[in-house]
Protein backbone atom coordinates (compact mmCIF):
# COMPACT_ATOMS: atom_id res chain seq x y z
CA UNK A 1 0.00 0.00 0.00
CA UNK A 2 1.22 3.50 -0.75
CA UNK A 3 2.74 5.19 2.31
CA UNK A 4 0.49 8.24 1.78
CA UNK A 5 -2.61 6.06 2.12
CA UNK A 6 -1.32 4.37 5.25
CA UNK A 7 -0.37 7.73 6.72
CA UNK A 8 -3.76 9.21 5.80
CA UNK A 9 -5.55 6.29 7.41
CA UNK A 10 -3.53 6.27 10.60
CA UNK A 11 -2.50 9.84 11.42
CA UNK A 12 -5.28 12.18 10.40
CA UNK A 13 -8.20 12.98 12.66
CA UNK A 14 -9.72 14.99 9.80
CA UNK A 15 -11.61 12.43 7.70
CA UNK A 16 -11.84 14.75 4.67
CA UNK A 17 -8.09 15.42 4.78
CA UNK A 18 -7.44 11.67 4.99
CA UNK A 19 -9.67 11.05 1.97
CA UNK A 20 -7.92 13.81 0.01
CA UNK A 21 -4.48 12.39 0.80
CA UNK A 22 -5.57 8.87 -0.11
CA UNK A 23 -7.27 10.02 -3.31
CA UNK A 24 -4.12 11.93 -4.33
CA UNK A 25 -1.98 8.85 -3.82
CA UNK A 26 -4.32 6.69 -5.90
CA UNK A 27 -4.63 9.33 -8.62
CA UNK A 28 -0.85 9.55 -8.88
CA UNK A 29 -0.73 5.76 -9.35
CA UNK A 30 -3.41 5.97 -12.03
CA UNK A 31 -1.58 8.82 -13.77
CA UNK A 32 1.55 6.67 -13.82
CA UNK A 33 -0.48 3.98 -15.60
CA UNK A 34 -1.06 6.07 -18.72
CA UNK A 35 1.85 4.27 -20.37
CA UNK A 36 -0.18 1.08 -20.59
CA UNK A 37 -1.10 1.58 -24.24
CA UNK A 38 2.62 1.48 -25.03
CA UNK A 39 3.15 -1.72 -23.06
CA UNK A 40 4.22 -4.73 -25.13
CA UNK A 41 1.23 -6.84 -26.03
CA UNK A 42 -1.41 -4.35 -24.84
CA UNK A 43 -3.01 -3.80 -28.25
CA UNK A 44 -2.95 -7.52 -29.04
CA UNK A 45 -4.46 -8.27 -25.64
CA UNK A 46 -7.28 -5.82 -26.24
CA UNK A 47 -8.03 -7.45 -29.58
CA UNK A 48 -8.37 -10.81 -27.81
CA UNK A 49 -10.94 -9.41 -25.40
CA UNK A 50 -14.36 -10.34 -26.61
CA UNK A 51 -17.60 -10.05 -24.72
CA UNK A 52 -19.45 -13.24 -23.99
CA UNK A 53 -21.69 -14.06 -26.97
CA UNK A 54 -24.39 -15.32 -24.63
CA UNK A 55 -25.27 -15.32 -20.96
CA UNK A 56 -24.31 -19.00 -20.80
CA UNK A 57 -20.71 -18.07 -21.72
CA UNK A 58 -20.28 -15.62 -18.84
CA UNK A 59 -19.17 -18.15 -16.17
CA UNK A 60 -16.48 -19.57 -18.48
CA UNK A 61 -15.25 -16.06 -19.35
CA UNK A 62 -15.05 -15.21 -15.65
CA UNK A 63 -13.11 -18.43 -14.99
CA UNK A 64 -10.65 -17.49 -17.74
CA UNK A 65 -10.26 -14.01 -16.27
CA UNK A 66 -9.67 -15.41 -12.77
CA UNK A 67 -7.20 -17.99 -14.06
CA UNK A 68 -5.26 -15.41 -16.07
CA UNK A 69 -4.99 -12.97 -13.17
CA UNK A 70 -4.06 -15.68 -10.65
CA UNK A 71 -1.38 -17.06 -12.99
CA UNK A 72 0.01 -13.57 -13.65
CA UNK A 73 0.63 -13.07 -9.91
CA UNK A 74 3.81 -15.13 -10.23
CA UNK A 75 5.47 -12.44 -12.32
CA UNK A 76 3.66 -9.38 -11.01
CA UNK A 77 2.96 -10.00 -7.33
CA UNK A 78 6.26 -8.61 -6.06
CA UNK A 79 5.26 -5.07 -7.08
CA UNK A 80 2.20 -4.78 -4.83
CA UNK A 81 1.60 -8.13 -3.15
CA UNK A 82 -1.65 -7.34 -1.35
CA UNK A 83 -3.23 -5.16 -4.01
CA UNK A 84 -2.50 -7.51 -6.90
CA UNK A 85 -4.26 -10.49 -5.29
CA UNK A 86 -7.47 -8.56 -5.95
CA UNK A 87 -6.93 -8.84 -9.70
CA UNK A 88 -7.88 -12.52 -9.29
CA UNK A 89 -10.06 -12.49 -6.18
CA UNK A 90 -12.43 -9.73 -7.37
CA UNK A 91 -13.59 -11.57 -10.50
CA UNK A 92 -13.68 -14.80 -8.50
CA UNK A 93 -16.13 -13.18 -6.09
CA UNK A 94 -18.29 -12.21 -9.06
CA UNK A 95 -18.09 -15.78 -10.35
CA UNK A 96 -19.30 -17.09 -6.99
CA UNK A 97 -22.28 -14.73 -6.71
CA UNK A 98 -23.30 -15.10 -10.35
CA UNK A 99 -25.88 -17.86 -9.64
CA UNK A 100 -27.66 -15.54 -7.21
CA UNK A 101 -27.87 -12.69 -9.73
CA UNK A 102 -30.59 -12.26 -12.32
CA UNK A 103 -29.18 -13.45 -15.65
CA UNK A 104 -29.72 -10.02 -17.18
CA UNK A 105 -26.92 -8.77 -14.89
CA UNK A 106 -24.41 -11.43 -15.88
CA UNK A 107 -22.92 -9.63 -18.91
CA UNK A 108 -22.54 -6.38 -16.95
CA UNK A 109 -20.99 -8.31 -14.06
CA UNK A 110 -18.39 -9.80 -16.42
CA UNK A 111 -17.63 -6.35 -17.81
CA UNK A 112 -17.26 -4.87 -14.33
CA UNK A 113 -15.01 -7.75 -13.22
CA UNK A 114 -12.80 -7.35 -16.29
CA UNK A 115 -12.60 -3.58 -15.75
CA UNK A 116 -11.63 -4.04 -12.09
CA UNK A 117 -8.95 -6.58 -12.96
CA UNK A 118 -7.57 -4.41 -15.76
CA UNK A 119 -7.50 -1.34 -13.50
CA UNK A 120 -5.70 -3.17 -10.70
CA UNK A 121 -3.07 -4.58 -13.03
CA UNK A 122 -2.65 -1.33 -14.96
CA UNK A 123 -2.21 0.60 -11.73
CA UNK A 124 -0.09 -1.71 -9.59
CA UNK A 125 1.74 -4.18 -11.82
CA UNK A 126 5.41 -3.51 -12.49
CA UNK A 127 6.53 -2.43 -15.95
CA UNK A 128 8.69 -5.56 -16.06
CA UNK A 129 7.44 -8.99 -15.02
CA UNK A 130 9.68 -11.01 -12.69
CA UNK A 131 11.20 -14.20 -14.16
CA UNK A 132 8.48 -16.75 -13.44
CA UNK A 133 10.68 -19.80 -14.10
CA UNK A 134 13.22 -18.64 -11.51
CA UNK A 135 10.49 -17.88 -8.99
CA UNK A 136 8.87 -21.28 -9.45
CA UNK A 137 12.24 -23.04 -9.17
CA UNK A 138 12.81 -21.66 -5.66
CA UNK A 139 9.27 -22.25 -4.38
CA UNK A 140 8.26 -25.57 -2.83
CA UNK A 141 6.02 -27.88 -4.85
CA UNK A 142 2.69 -28.06 -3.07
CA UNK A 143 -0.40 -30.19 -3.25
CA UNK A 144 -3.73 -28.39 -3.17
CA UNK A 145 -4.15 -29.51 0.45
CA UNK A 146 -0.68 -28.20 1.37
CA UNK A 147 -1.48 -24.87 -0.24
CA UNK A 148 -4.71 -24.52 1.73
CA UNK A 149 -3.08 -25.57 5.02
CA UNK A 150 -0.18 -23.15 4.52
CA UNK A 151 -2.62 -20.30 3.85
CA UNK A 152 -4.59 -21.12 6.99
CA UNK A 153 -1.37 -21.22 9.01
CA UNK A 154 -0.25 -17.91 7.50
CA UNK A 155 -3.48 -16.27 8.64
CA UNK A 156 -3.59 -13.17 6.45
CA UNK A 157 -7.00 -12.69 4.84
CA UNK A 158 -5.47 -11.82 1.45
CA UNK A 159 -3.33 -14.96 1.44
CA UNK A 160 -6.39 -17.00 2.39
CA UNK A 161 -8.71 -15.64 -0.28
CA UNK A 162 -6.00 -15.66 -2.95
CA UNK A 163 -5.12 -19.26 -2.11
CA UNK A 164 -8.77 -20.27 -2.30
CA UNK A 165 -8.99 -18.59 -5.72
CA UNK A 166 -5.73 -20.09 -7.03
CA UNK A 167 -6.66 -23.59 -5.81
CA UNK A 168 -9.95 -23.32 -7.72
CA UNK A 169 -7.93 -22.34 -10.81
CA UNK A 170 -5.69 -25.34 -10.22
CA UNK A 171 -8.76 -27.58 -9.90
CA UNK A 172 -10.06 -26.27 -13.24
CA UNK A 173 -6.79 -26.51 -15.14
CA UNK A 174 -4.44 -28.89 -13.35
CA UNK A 175 -1.64 -26.30 -13.78
CA UNK A 176 0.71 -26.48 -10.75
CA UNK A 177 1.75 -22.87 -11.37
CA UNK A 178 -1.42 -21.88 -9.51
CA UNK A 179 -0.22 -23.71 -6.40
CA UNK A 180 3.14 -21.94 -6.71
CA UNK A 181 1.36 -18.58 -6.71
CA UNK A 182 -0.14 -19.42 -3.32
CA UNK A 183 3.32 -20.01 -1.90
CA UNK A 184 4.56 -16.74 -3.37
CA UNK A 185 1.65 -14.79 -1.89
CA UNK A 186 2.44 -16.28 1.52
CA UNK A 187 6.05 -15.21 1.10
CA UNK A 188 5.33 -11.66 -0.06
CA UNK A 189 2.49 -10.75 2.30
CA UNK A 190 3.25 -10.23 5.98
CA UNK A 191 1.58 -12.44 8.55
CA UNK A 192 -0.95 -10.66 10.77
Amino acid sequence: MDPEIVIAQTTSDDEEQAKTLARGAVESKLAAGVHIERSPGWTASLRLLQPAASTEEVPARLETLVDSAARAYLGLGHAAPVLLVHAATAPNAVLHVLPALPTELWQRSLTAAWAATAAIIATYAPTQSAPEAEIRARLPELSREDALCRAAEHGDEHVLKFTDTAVESYDRTGDPAFLATTSLAGELIDRP
